[in-house]
């Protein structure tokens, strides 16, 4: 049930510090946005326009407040083919249908997935996306002027230092305001954001892409839309979980897909990207101070106000500066602990990290990276369980009855260990598979359990199956022929 007392305090419950978070991150999505544009082939405009509009919408949809969502190099770098093979409108196109997946997706409660996301998995995913965040700062500290050092360094000593002295004001958007006035007054010669390209100046305007209707621009935009889709979905949702344990608060990630379905839907009628979550504005925001969907919003409002009204000045901000708030983001997304963490924790675990921050960067396609780690996760944790299975025999008094005892979980993984521990050959009138601290799982684990009823029965041996759960009798009973007179007796692989 919608809590509307709640969603007024998420609004309005931490005014000043929304209001003036929301001007810093404002500024770093300004060269982000038109990097990612690059990054797919449009102009600037594009990205600048995607992420006033997502940033603004979602603020009203999304369910976690304080997160920044707007145009990012995650979806920019899916677009680049669509767009280079068929141009801007059906990049539009795209991105409408992405938003109208992720909106079924939200409906259809897919962020459940999450909970398949294991820790591992998501400190390999904050690691690599810190490493991202500082490589895509390197173009603008390679065959740079030489004053860009010093002013990094002075814009990373205002941001560690000036909370020392009050939290007041944001460190970054002192940051920007002091290296802006001493690069202008001195006349330094350093990379400006004027540089990164030519900002709109004009608010975006409500159009309709110009695709034909049919099955073959369907055909054509379908495979970019589900990518988007999944690749938006999967780092907003785990940015949203990241932001949750900073702010030490939750959210609703069903309400943030349909969110961000909405926002990137609208994005596509304002002439923007697609787009999602940024880890690395969202943390600027939340070190800002701030905490509400008000600073989302104003974010992206600030954002249009500085490309159409005081371009002029924004075009002047130097990049060092904001060089120096992102490496305070990638220095702060770093969970350095999980360095100290290798040694300590079980191998397995460590090498899905490591795994999960190879694939990340070496790839650049967040999918792929914690794809890999949650298969490896799975096949990791298969492993073990598969390891505390056993099955211990034992011989009647008479020696006319052997009895099996298994105890641990029958599944894929133990179903040839399974097989491995009865003697078919033995002269016995009865066997018995006690089952009673067993489960069984899957069509593999069912298998086994027909084809040693059958071995026996075939040695004319009787068996009985003896302590099955609940549940393990019904899927042996649904999924199992041993029980039938006609079953086949297979033998052998």
């Amino acid at each position: 049930m919608f809590d509307f007392d709640q969603y007024r305090q998420e609004w309005f419950g931490n005014i000043r510090g929304d209001v003036l978070s929301g001007l810093v991150v404002a500024l770093a999505l300004v060269p982000e946005a038109i990097a990612f544009s690059i990054i797919a082939g449009v102009d600037p405009k594009v990205g600048l326009y995607a992420s006033v509009v997502i940033a603004i919408v979602i603020s009203f949809f999304g369910g976690r407040p304080a997160m920044i969502s707007a145009a990012t190099a995650a979806t920019a770098v899916l677009m680049g083919s669509l767009v280079r093979e068929h141009g801007l409108q059906y990049l539009l196109a795209a991105t409408i249908l992405a938003g109208l997946l992720q909106i079924a997706a939200g409906w259809l409660n897919l962020h459940r997935v999450m909970r398949f996301v294991s820790k591992s998995v998501m400190t390999g995913f904050v690691n690599a996306l810190a490493i991202l965040i500082f490589m895509a700062q390197l173009p603008e500290l390679i065959d740079v002027p030489w004053l860009t050092y010093p002013m990094v360094a002075a814009g990373l000593a205002i941001i560690y230092l000036f909370p020392r002295l009050t939290r007041a004001v944001p460190s970054p958007l002192v940051c920007i305001v002091v290296l802006t006035a001493l690069a202008w007054f001195s006349g330094m010669n350093l990379h400006t954001v004027g540089d990164m390209g030519e900002l709109p100046r004009a608010l975006p305007q409500l159009l309709i892409p110009q695709v034909p209707l049919n099955l073959d621009t369907l055909i054509i935009i379908l495979p970019y839309a589900i990518g988007v889709a999944a690749v938006g979905l999967l780092e907003s949702l785990m940015t949203a979980q990241i932001i949750d344990e900073a702010t030490d608060t939750g959210s609703n990630k069903r309400l943030e897909c349909v969110g961000q379905g909405v926002a990137n839907f609208a994005s596509a009628f304002f002439g923007g990207m697609a787009g999602c979550a940024m880890i690395g504005q969202s943390g600027i925001n939340v070190r800002s101070g701030g905490r509400g969907r008000l600073s989302t919003f104003l974010a992206g409002a600030y954002l249009l106000v500085l490309m159409v009204l005081l371009g002029d000045l924004l075009r002047i901000i130097p990049m060092p500066a904001l060089v120096a708030i992102m490496i305070m983001v990638s220095i702060g997304t770093f969970d350095w602990r999980s360095i100290r963490n290798l040694k300590d924790h079980p191998r397995s675990s460590s090498f899905v990290m490591l795994a999960t921050v190879a694939f990340v960067v070496g790839t650049h396609n967040l999918a792929i990276g914690v794809l890999v780690g949650v298969l490896l996760s799975g096949v990791f944790f298969a492993w073990k369980i598969a390891q505390i299975f056993a099955v211990r025999p034992e011989l009647s008094d008479d020696g006319a009855t052997r009895v099996y005892h298994v105890s641990g979980q029958l599944f894929f993984a133990s179903a040839d260990q399974f097989m491995a521990a009865f003697d078919f050959k033995e002269k016995v009138t009865r066997v018995i598979i006690d089952l009673a601290h067993a489960h069984i799982w899957d069509v593999s684990s069912v298998a086994s359990i027909d084809k040693a009823v059958l071995k026996f029965r075939k040695a004319g041996v009787d068996v009985q199956l003896r302590g099955l759960n609940r549940a393990s009798a019904t899927i042996v009973d649904n999924l199992g022929t041993h029980q039938r007179n006609d079953a086949e007796i297979v033998i052998g692989h």
